[in-house]
C-alpha cells in the first residue's frame, strides 16, 4: 500500500486522474469480473490477495460501486490471465 500523496504523484505522473470514467467495453468486463472469478475457482480473498487490494474493495468493484484505477486493471487482468482493462482497449 503506498500513502495517498504518493499514490496521487503517480496518477499525475502516469496522466491519470482518479475518477476517471471508464469506457464501456471495461465496464462490461468489469460487469463480468465476479462471474469470471468464480469460474476461475478463485474466491474473493484469493483475488484480492493476488492484485494487493483489500477483500472489500474487491467486493465493491465487483458490485459496480467503485471504479479500480489503471494498475488494479491489470492486475486483475494479469491474475484472472485475461486482455488487459487499461483505458481505451
Amino acid at each position: 500500500m503506498l500513502p495517498w500523496a504518493e499514490y496521487q504523484a503517480l496518477l499525475r505522473a502516469a496522466g491519470q486522474a482518479a475518477g476517471e470514467p471508464a469506457t464501456e467495453s471495461a465496464r462490461t468486463a468489469l460487469g463480468q469480473l465476479k462471474s469470471l472469478r468464480e469460474s476461475q475457482g478463485q474466491s474473493l480473498e484469493q483475488l484480492a490477495r493476488a492484485v494487493g487490494i483489500s477483500p472489500h474493495y474487491l467486493g465493491l468493484i465487483e458490485s459496480g460501486e467503485r471504479e479500480p484505477d489503471e494498475a488494479i486493471k491489470r492486475g486483475l487482468a494479469r491474475a484472472l490471465g485475461v486482455a488487459g482493462w487499461e483505458s481505451g482497449s
